[in-house]
């Protein structure tokens, strides 16, 4: 019979080098697939945050005046163009029905327009500043700190007195940062310059 060969045993640091764990007595952990990862907080982006509805910060419509003052405007210019265009089809041939045509769906697009115009319209008195915000597809958010205000204008024209409605003009030290708000009720106009008159004085007083 011949003799089955001693199976070689490795020598204590060979083994070490092979597996080190095992010569320990460590396992090895492995990762549980059960448990779900959660990415750090600093990670984690903020869905749903609208940086045109600041958080705590309630916004305030126009008036519905408003609207019927820019439909009112748009028909008055509309019928001008018609007229004028309708005039000149007493010296030019048929083709300037295209015109016409043009011309209708233009204005009639504008009337549409208008009612989602003037419902995007919002202002807010915040602690420090008053924010307005405009705007459907390009949306618009101005920003004007009381202190900045030099001055605030009241306006309005003839047919948004016949509505009842006013405009407010907020001039502040650079031109660029001016503001309007369009729309308000006459009282409101009243109340809102006075206000922001006295938050502005207050603010510069407190520099």
């Amino acid at each position: 019979m011949q003799s089955q060969p001693a199976p070689v045993q490795a020598a204590p640091g060979q083994a070490a080098r092979q597996n080190p764990q095992a010569v320990r007595g460590v396992q090895t952990p492995q990762p549980d697939a059960s448990v779900p990862f959660n990415p750090p907080r600093s990670h984690q982006k903020r869905v749903g945050v609208d940086p045109f509805s600041p958080e705590g910060v309630e916004f305030k419509g126009v008036s519905p005046g408003l609207m019927k003052v820019r439909v009112t405007t748009t028909l008055i210019t509309a019928a001008i163009f018609l007229l004028v265009t309708l005039f000149l089809r007493l010296f030019f041939s048929d083709w300037i029905w295209i015109l016409v045509g043009i011309e209708v769906i233009l204005f009639g697009w504008l009337l549409w327009l208008v009612p989602r115009q003037v419902r995007a319209i919002g202002y807010a008195e915040a602690e420090s500043d008053l924010l307005i915000r405009s705007g459907i597809m390009f949306k618009k958010m101005t920003v004007v700190p009381y202190g900045r205000m030099q001055y605030v204008d009241v306006s309005e024209g003839p047919i948004a007195r016949m509505f009842g409605i006013a405009e407010v003009q907020l001039h502040t030290a650079s031109a660029g940062t001016d503001a309007t708000i369009p729309g308000l009720p006459a009282a409101e106009a009243a109340r809102l310059r006075t206000r922001l008159a006295e938050r502005g004085e207050a603010e510069m007083a407190g520099l």
